[in-house]
Parts: structure tokens; sequence; C-alpha cells
């Protein structure tokens, strides 16, 4: 599988309960790549619950759904894998909870450093952020977009850019050298996400098109 083009994170805050499959649904059907189901806050039973119809939305589109620090959610949901963080379950132990298959993606802000040893340890993908002041995790430090360029000479893996993308800013981060772009706040934040999602799609296309 190739990873590559719009990744969409949902917030339990922009896409509560009542609003997170409808939102996701329009997120598909513009077109993203992937999806992470992102909630920290709400009960196990009702995470549980929205991760496996969230999975089964992606299965009709056939695009993969990853599960935000959950490993355990993740096997009960029926999800593609997870994304780490720095604090998360390792790499090593992800991977043999979840299958050869799993796409394990894991953060590392600023540091390459942290992404070569991700990906030696088997991460199938890497994620740098923030790169624009950003709603969501607006004390995140910065991280400079030829980042994305060093990166892009050492590894060979995908690489994710996260933090304040949105259709203004989308193409340099992809000329920088990402394969991935995340979103969250410009997708999920108001109206729109369909429409958002392929004004996006149309930039990463037109990217991967020269």
């Amino acid at each position: 599988m190739t990873l590559a083009g719009i990744y969409a994170i949902t917030d339990s805050v922009l896409t509560p309960g009542e609003l997170l499959l409808e939102a996701a649904a329009q997120a598909l059907a513009g077109g993203v790549s992937v999806l992470q189901y992102r909630d920290k806050q709400s009960p196990p039973r009702q995470r549980l619950a929205q991760a496996r119809a969230l999975q089964t939305l992606c299965a009709v589109h056939q695009v993969p759904l990853l599960i935000n620090d959950d490993v355990q959610l993740c096997l009960e949901s029926g999800a593609s894998g997870v994304h780490l963080g720095q604090s998360d379950l390792s790499i090593d132990r992800a991977r043999a909870l979840l299958g050869d298959q799993a796409i394990i993606g894991v953060t590392c802000h600023a540091d390459l450093e942290l992404a070569r040893r991700a990906a030696q340890a088997g991460a199938s993908y890497v994620a740098f952020g923030r790169f624009f002041p950003s709603r969501t995790k607006p004390a995140a430090p910065p991280a400079p977009l030829q980042i994305l360029t060093e990166a892009r000479r050492q590894l060979s893996i995908p690489i994710a850019a996260i933090g304040g993308i949105d259709a203004y800013n989308a193409g340099q981060v992809l000329r920088a050298g990402a394969d991935l772009l995340a979103v969250i706040n410009y997708l999920f934040a108001g109206p729109g996400t369909e429409s958002r999602a392929r004004q996006l799609n149309t930039i990463y296309r037109g990217h991967a098109a020269q």
C-alpha cells in the first residue's frame, strides 16, 4: 500500500460523537488517502463503537483507518494500524501485537534522529511538525520545512507533515518533500469538509504530476 496524499485526522472537539461519522464520510468522499481516529477523551465503549463504525466506512472507500496511540483499540476495531507518539508503545511491541501488515506511523517532531530510529525499527511512515501555527496543538514546537527535504534524502519510507496545513501552504509542504499532508483543523473546523478535501487533493495531484 502506498502512503501518499491527504491524511485526515479527526478531533473529538471539532468532530464530537454525533458529527464524527458524517465528517469522516465527507472527508472520504473528498478523496483523502488515510483517516486517523484521534479521541483521547471519550469513554472506552464509545471509542470502540466509533472506531468500528469508522473502520466500516473506510473499508467501503478502501482507505486505511489508523488509531491514534491505542494499539488495543486498533486490534478490537479491525483498523489498519496506529499512529504512535514518542511516549507511546514501542514500534517493536506494536508490530508484534498488530502484525507485519499493520501500518505504524511515528511522531518525530523536528528530529531527524528520531525519524532514522523509527525507520530502522520498522515504522511504516514518520511524521514531522508542526510547520505552521496550529489550533489543535498551539504549544507544539515549530519545525522547519527544510527537515522534510533532509528526511527525503535520508529515508526511504513515506514522510508526513502536520501542523496548520491548508490549501494556501500545502504546495510548499509538498515541494519540501512531504508525501502525506496530515490535516485536522482545515478539514474539520467548519462546514465544507468534502470540498476542502477535494481542494487539497487537487493540489496534491498537481504536485504529483510534475
